[in-house]
């Protein structure tokens, strides 16, 4: 008895919701201005990837 009504109410509350369909509507961030995403790619991906270099100068240079 409970798990129907549970059921029931999880099946209504899924097509209540709707969302977006297409490439990209799923996505945290933009996908319509290609420069901008270059921009935001090159940032993140290079910060994580200039960051053990500069940490290690940042040791080498401590007295």
């Amino acid at each position: 008895m409970l798990g129907a009504s549970v059921r029931r109410f999880a099946t209504s509350a899924v097509r209540r919701t709707h969302y977006e369909d297409g490439p990209g509507k799923n996505l945290p961030f933009s996908v319509e201005n290609k420069w901008r995403l270059l921009a935001i790619m090159t940032a993140f991906l290079g910060s994580g990837f200039i960051a053990p270099f500069l940490i290690v100068r940042h040791q080498l240079l401590k007295k």
